[in-house]
């Protein structure tokens, strides 16, 4: 994959908040996530809807287990504590067997639990989880996004995800010295998903 450029990480991420001016699920689960961090039940409750309305398009078969995800969440807070205070630019290959167990851990919790797609596992959903629940260090990625990353999760998901965190750092570093020039509050891992969504699952720029 060609790491982009400053100008071209700039052109996405301003061509996507030209087009998603409210960018409100976003905002609302990050605000949910955080008012209610600490208590597991309630984490699930505002996690686990706004990632059926995110990730429709798989939950519509069915959904995931709350209690599933209630456990997963309480079993799991001090690492998720540890990953929360980070960036994703103190990233280490000594948090490679951190990443892994939570990423297994989310995959098997959102998978979904009845319909004609019980079992049904979603990379895409489990980033999600991880990027709300640490939104400085864990990055986002869908199908498209992954596939231009050369990431691609049907096979070995765990590991391409590592692969991809790798990549994001390289990105951040790049994007870093940039952050004083704009004034949006918004977090490198946000400005990355936010050009990754533009360039590779809408090909605006």
């Amino acid at each position: 994959m060609k790491i982009p450029s400053p100008d071209e990480l700039k052109a996405g991420y301003q061509e996507f908040q030209r087009r998603e001016k409210r960018d409100a699920m976003y905002k609302v689960a990050s605000f949910l996530v955080a008012h209610f961090w600490g208590k597991p039940a309630d984490m699930a409750d505002g996690l686990g809807v706004l990632l059926l309305t995110w990730n429709q398009a798989l939950y519509r078969y069915g959904s995931f287990d709350f209690e599933s995800l209630e456990k997963c969440i309480t079993e799991n807070m001090s690492l998720l504590e540890k990953y929360r205070e980070r960036n994703i630019l103190s990233y280490s290959p000594h948090d490679d067997k951190d990443i892994s167990h939570l990423f297994q851990a989310f995959l098997a919790a959102l998978e979904i639990s009845d319909g004609s797609k019980a079992g049904t596992r979603s990379p895409v959903a489990t980033s999600k989880a991880l990027h709300l629940l640490a939104p400085e260090y864990f990055p986002l990625w869908d199908d498209k996004i992954a596939k231009a990353y050369g990431c691609h999760y049907a096979y070995k998901p765990a590991a391409k995800y590592l692969t991809f965190i790798r990549l994001c750092k390289q990105i951040a570093a790049m994007l870093q010295p940039m952050m004083s020039e704009q004034n949006s509050g918004k977090t490198l891992l946000k400005l990355i998903d936010e050009y990754n969504y533009a360039k590779y699952t809408k090909g605006w720029v």
